[in-house]
């Protein structure tokens, strides 16, 4: 039994540790770039306010500039839910909402960047074969999924493959001893890119084996995106990687200062080994992924390995991706990589695979228009488990027509949710979708992560992209498309798995939620497409 004294004590240290933890991220690294970041919204703040109070011809020149922006803004291409979410605080706020929206929607770097991609993606197109024999079963099967490849190959330069094995994994755990066993076995490369890499269990086994593979002579490249900078590792960790011999880059560093590119994150979760072997899916390098770190209960995810062909359409991506993120030095010899003997699968693979990625800054919302696709031309059912559901209109408008139309269409969601203002945001659409048929049920164990849509014991999608605004339109995001190939049925059994471990959401689900709730909800649905 502990005296009253020991509790003091215990509690007063408890009071120490928390203030260093204060103090640690109030003047650390990430603390700086927010209060940096802070002061500039502050500055731009007080600079409108001036104008608004003493310069009297500037602040009603603002105004006209938000009329004209409004006129603009609707006049010219792109969503709707986009339009009004800057059509509002211009209106609202003409001067401050209308600078605003110039500040973000005029910057160079995100111009440069884009651009960057495009001639990289040009550059090499032809790399990514496409075998015609292939292209030709394909559209002799089906000519709706050959409509489809083709529109993959226009936009992103994607090919169809067969020869291909794929392996699905229903979880973090599940795929991590198969993934560390592939990569012992790597001979001459290993690429990894990531969104989240975190210290722990997870990470510190796999850069052990990355430090032993350099000392047998294979070539280790490591991407990850710059938000781990602000919380995972210290800004200098690409040099002390490079000490062991690995190659390590990082995409877009988060700086002390607004900016629109820094909004457009890099979510892709690839890792290549030797061009034979591939995986991909919903799974970090943190101990989260694999349920050695219990954050929101159980952490529902999903990846999926890959053997043959189609391998060669994710060393592309990579490298793609490294080369725009380097800025000096000269791109990497894409054929040393590409041009390498694939095994033969047995037994023997059936179906197609189609890995694709998604640029944010370009036209085309490819990872959307695949989703709307599945639902546009499923005949029995859709299955779709996703952490995330911000929607707009068209999505909306093809979920529920769907469900009008007999199609079994199910969403599994998590009951305990990473983001409390995401859930919110994602129960506002309950009632719509319920109301025209789509049952929605919520993962009681924990937190979904996987990004799946499964149909008709057909066609699947493994990969990062969720159902959101920020998946759709503001990340760089990958998967695979797969066509009649074995891993489809693996996928589907693991929705029906999972739904044993459901419940199910009914309309009363929304109004039990206190008036506040609701309320921020429907706020929080107006400024969806700009969080």
């Amino acid at each position: 039994m502990e005296s009253g004294k020991d509790l003091l004590m215990k509690q007063k240290e408890h009071l120490k540790k928390g203030k260093k933890g204060l103090l640690s991220i109030v003047f650390g690294r990430s603390g700086i770039i927010i209060i940096m970041v802070l002061l500039q919204v502050a500055f731009l703040l007080v600079g409108f306010q001036f104008l608004r109070e003493y310069v009297f011809a500037a602040y009603w020149g603002a105004e006209l500039l938000g009329v004209l922006l409004v006129v603009h803004i609707i006049s010219k291409p792109g969503n709707p839910a986009f339009k009004i979410a800057w059509i509002v605080p211009i209106l609202t706020f003409p001067v401050f909402g209308g600078l605003f929206y110039l500040f973000f929607n005029e910057q160079w770097e995100t111009r440069a960047l884009n651009k960057r991609i495009l001639k990289e993606n040009a550059s090499t197109r032809s790399l990514i074969y496409q075998n015609p024999k292939v292209m030709e079963a394909l559209r002799e099967d089906s000519i709706q999924m050959a409509n489809l490849a083709g529109y993959l190959r226009q936009t992103g330069g994607s090919a169809v493959h067969d020869h291909t094995s794929a392996k699905y994994y229903p979880s973090g755990e599940a795929v991590l001893e198969t993934m560390l066993q592939e990569l012992r076995n790597a001979n001459k490369y290993i690429f990894l890119e990531f969104f989240i890499v975190s210290p722990g269990y997870m990470w510190e086994t796999v850069l052990e084996i990355l430090k032993a593979k350099v000392k047998e002579g294979v070539e280790v490249r490591f991407l990850y995106d710059g938000m781990c900078d602000l919380f995972q590792f210290p800004r200098n960790y690409p040099k002390e990687l490079e000490k062991y011999g690995i190659q390590c880059r990082v995409f877009s560093p988060i700086m002390p200062a607004l900016s629109a590119v820094q909004n457009n994150r890099d979510h892709r979760k690839i890792l290549v080994i030797d061009g034979h072997t591939a995986f991909t899916g919903g799974i970090n390098l943190a101990d989260e992924y694999i349920n050695r770190k219990e954050r929101f209960g159980y952490w529902k995810d999903a990846a999926i390995m890959f053997k043959g062909d189609a391998v060669r359409n994710f060393t592309m991506l990579f490298l793609r991706m490294w080369t725009v993120t380097g800025k000096t030095g000269s791109p990497p010899s894409y054929w040393k990589y590409l041009d390498v003997s694939v095994p033969p699968q047995e037994p023997e693979s059936t179906g197609y695979v189609i890995p694709y990625e998604d640029n944010p800054l370009d036209a085309d919302q490819v990872g959307k228009m695949v989703y709307l696709d599945i639902l546009n031309t499923a005949k029995r059912y859709v299955h779709i488990m996703t952490p995330y559901l911000v929607l707009d209109h068209e999505l909306i408008v093809a979920l529920t027509y769907a469900a009008k139309r007999g199609v079994d269409v199910k969403i599994i969601m998590p009951h305990i949710p990473d983001k409390k203002y995401a859930f919110i945001l994602a129960r506002t659409y309950y009632n719509e979708l319920l109301d025209a048929g789509v049952k929605i049920y919520e993962f009681e164990p924990g937190f979904v992560h996987s990004k799946i849509f499964v149909s008709d014991d057909e066609k699947a999608v493994v990969g990062s992209i969720n159902l959101d605004f920020r998946s759709m339109y503001l990340s760089f995001e990958c998967a695979a498309l797969l066509y009649k190939n074995e891993a489809v049925a693996e996928i589907e059994r693991d929705v029906q798995e999972t739904l044993k471990q459901c419940i199910t959401v009914t309309r009363e689900l929304y109004y039990k939620q206190p008036l506040p709730v609701r309320l921020t909800g429907k706020v929080l649905r107006l400024l969806a497409p700009l969080m």
